[in-house]
């Protein structure tokens, strides 16, 4: 099985106005993805760290990108393919309440 980083974005907003029977079932599938083994987090306050050429550290509050919503989670998958992958998140809160959610394959490091 191949590793995918996920990463949701959404807003209340977006939460609020989507059906409540939606969301519950999009909660559920959450809950069944955790329990099939997925690593699954709700994001707080970024930071930046910075250590060019290891000349000394530095730390800024904030995230580096930005885009029109915030990043609301984060999930490591487990799929056969990134298809499957897919599959998987559309079903997901930030997917089915007016959000997005990237798919990032993971590589095996050599």
């Amino acid at each position: 099985m191949a590793r995918f980083v996920t990463i949701g974005y959404g807003d209340q907003e977006g939460y609020d106005r989507t059906d409540a029977a939606v969301r519950d079932q999009a909660h559920a599938h959450d809950t069944r993805l955790r329990a099939a083994g997925a690593d699954m987090g709700i994001t707080g306050s970024p930071v930046q760290v910075r250590n060019h050429d290891g000349a000394g550290m530095s730390v800024e509050s904030g995230s580096f990108m930005s885009s029109a919503l915030p990043v609301a989670g984060f999930a490591i998958i487990e799929a056969a393919t990134l298809e499957e992958a897919i599959q998987l998140v559309s079903r997901t809160p930030c997917a089915v309440a007016h959000g997005v959610v990237e798919v990032w394959p993971l590589r095996e490091t050599p």
